[in-house]
């Protein structure tokens, strides 16, 4: 999953670094205001692999004694950073250009380098698009598109295949912008499609923000491996009740896990500890990203209470999720 995502955010990088620079020199050469704000668009997408990268790298470090269970999370509040640098600096900048340009309009000139640069430009960010595309769909699992976003656990994939997504968006504002400018005569329409792109980018940051911040305060893994989880420990002899499974995602391959277990009353201590050596042992053979399981013995009944004083609200019994 790393060295894929890896694959992916490395890509993004190269084409956005050789787009950045034929835009912005097309910028100055044209003056355009929707090319400027193509420029800054595919700087800042520079700086954010640059820190997704950097993330990664963080992230891969082993536990040690102050941070336990390792330092996975720094994915995410890189991701979180990432999301907000593209608000604060590619929107905002972007905007600002836009409405300045609008104020006091300036001819284009060239509009055909424009034109060529868009082209080529689009060139580099469909093939980046199409590997965060098919890595992205490798990971799916069959679900829509937005539905897996919504799922995924691994930021640099939804992360890379939105900000390509906007990119594309951006060049056909872009160049719909300058066509009108240039067709009509009226060089307001190319500052108008610079705060268009703004408004993008507005948009894609609040997504991104919204789902890198659920990882990062602690979301819980994948439903249907909580579930096939808690279906492996039911099923052992000498467990009563797989009462419930508590998880949190602490980056996209790792996940810490307490389960709580009913055992049969007449299993002697001994009996208990050999049993729960085994649950840990098959599930994390069966899922190795969950990289800590424990299991605590407890009766139904405790953890009813436990549950629904922890959350203090109504939950199906043996799940977390709202009745």
């Amino acid at each position: 999953m790393a060295e894929s995502s890896g694959i992916v955010v490395w890509t993004a990088l190269a084409g956005n670094l050789l787009v950045a620079v034929t835009k912005l020199g097309a910028a100055v050469v044209t003056g355009s205001s929707a090319m400027l704000a193509e420029a800054i668009h595919s700087v800042i997408d520079t700086v954010d692999e640059v820190l997704l990268l950097y993330g990664m790298r963080r992230a891969r470090k082993k536990p040690d004694v102050k941070f336990p269970f390792g330092y996975g999370r720094e994915l995410y509040f890189w991701s979180f950073v990432v999301a907000i640098l593209i608000f604060m600096l590619g929107a905002g900048v972007t905007i600002w250009e836009g409405v300045n340009h609008v104020r006091r309009p300036e001819p284009i000139e060239r509009p055909d380098i424009v034109y060529i640069v868009l082209g080529l430009s689009a060139l580099f960010e469909g093939i980046s698009w199409y590997v965060s595309l098919r890595a992205f769909r490798r990971v799916s699992k069959g679900e829509g598109l937005w539905k897996a976003l919504k799922h995924s656990k691994d930021p640099p994939k939804f992360m890379v295949l939105l900000e390509d997504t906007a990119a594309l968006i951006g060049l056909a504002i872009a160049a719909l912008g300058v066509w009108l400018s240039v067709a009509l005569d009226d060089p307001r329409f190319d500052g108008a499609a610079s705060i268009l792109i703004g408004v993008l980018l507005t948009v894609v940051a609040f997504v991104l923000a919204t789902e890198t911040k659920s990882l990062l305060i602690g979301e819980r893994a994948d439903p249907a491996m909580v579930a096939d989880v808690q279906r492996m420990i039911g099923e052992y002899d000498g467990v009563e009740c797989s009462n419930g499974l508590m998880t949190a995602q602490l980056a996209p391959d790792q996940v810490i896990a307490i389960a709580s277990v009913a055992f049969d009353d007449d299993l002697r201590a001994a009996e208990v500890e050999r049993l729960i050596d085994e649950i840990e042992a098959e599930v994390l053979e069966r899922y190795p990203e969950i990289g800590h399981l424990f299991v605590k013995p407890q009766s139904p009944e405790g953890y009813e209470a436990a549950r629904r004083s922890l959350f203090n609200e109504g939950y199906a019994p043996g799940t977390l999720d709202p009745e």
